[in-house]
């Protein structure tokens, strides 16, 4: 006769070895090292919230955000191998994938369909259309990307340039010059000079801005990136992310105020009302263009990658630039149906 006790420990010997046989799942997720381009915007709350909400670890990755201290830094550092995946601006890649065939960065996921790189002055200076700029003072940091392409952006536009005066300044000067009227406009990233504008005390009815992209130079703007050789040994990891990516910047547009509370977290100096703002621009003018409405999260277009190495070579002096299909692959993108809009 069988006791209870001895049920019981029978039980629980045959639900061990039904256990020992069963599959484990994995509950690990793989390590991802991931930096941003800058201190953290608006905008990062797509990553942030992907993070907070278990976007990452549902597609088994543990992934570790920095901050960023430019677009051309993040570049080098994922090229460098510190860092597995970056988000900066693609232009940045064009000249070090020239000059570093080896350590060649590709982008997976054009978060921003279209650069931000614009023409930026105020009401009274006597500017009041991008042509007007012909034969005025501009500023920009000496070799920064806006100002490196403004040459392709005034041919595009038909701007006379042959009496155009540039000043060089430090990058954290540039408004402020602007607002001293030392300058007559500069070029710059619209999202980042145009909050800084009204940080100084300029009425956003006084400011007067010409994407690159919205007047006949439309080029991609910053991706999600990673190096060539570290997506071969790791194509599913890359596909998890651009995924967890994506549904991100769906969290992020769904509810604008848990985002902006996700990088607050992070950050107690984050400004919540200013970035809620510059993500609203950012999202209207460089993440929900027509084409991304029409194709999808990522869409991407060969024949405008082309032509931002195109732009990007004569503005740097490239002799041989990178083909585009080195530089640009939609092979990691979720299928097109989880990426409408």
């Amino acid at each position: 006769m069988v006791t209870a006790t001895r049920r019981q420990m029978l039980a629980a010997g045959a639900l061990g070895a039904a256990s020992l046989a069963m599959p484990r799942i994995a509950s690990a997720q793989t390590a991802v090292r991931f930096t941003l381009d800058w201190a953290l915007q608006g905008n990062h709350g797509m990553w942030t919230l992907a993070d907070d909400k278990g976007i990452f670890k549902d597609n088994g990755l543990a992934v570790k955000i920095d901050r960023g201290f430019g677009s051309g830094d993040t570049t080098v550092k994922v090229a460098s191998g510190a860092y597995d995946i970056g988000f900066t601006d693609i232009s940045t890649a064009v000249k070090f994938n020239a000059e570093n065939p080896d350590k060649r960065v590709v982008s997976i996921y054009q978060v921003f369909d279209r650069t931000a790189a614009a023409l930026i002055t105020l009401k009274g200076r006597g500017i009041n259309s991008f042509k007007d700029v012909a034969g005025r003072k501009l500023g920009a940091p000496e070799g920064e990307g806006s100002r490196m392409l403004f040459p392709a952006f005034a041919r595009t536009a038909g701007i006379d340039t042959s009496k155009i005066q540039w000043t060089s300044m430090a990058a954290n000067l540039r408004d402020t010059m602007l607002a001293q009227n030392q300058v007559d406009a500069v070029t710059g990233f619209l999202f980042t000079t145009y909050f800084n504008l009204v940080g100084v005390g300029i009425k956003e009815e006084d400011i007067l801005a010409w994407p690159y992209a919205e007047n006949g130079l439309d080029l991609y703007g910053s991706a999600v990136v990673a190096r060539a050789d570290w997506l071969e040994k790791n194509p599913q990891i890359a596909a998890a992310f651009v995924k967890s990516s994506i549904l991100g910047l769906r969290a992020l547009l769904a509810d604008t105020d848990a985002g902006m509370a996700s990088l607050k977290k992070r950050e107690p100096l984050f400004d919540t009302a200013l970035e809620k703002r510059r993500f609203g621009m950012t999202r209207d003018r460089s993440i929900l263009t027509p084409a991304v409405k029409e194709h999808g999260f990522g869409y991407l277009d060969m024949s405008r990658a082309e032509t931002l190495i195109k732009v990007n070579a004569e503005a740097y002096g490239v002799t041989t630039p990178p083909a585009a299909s080195a530089m640009f692959t939609d092979k990691f993108l979720p299928p097109a149906a989880d990426r409408k809009v």
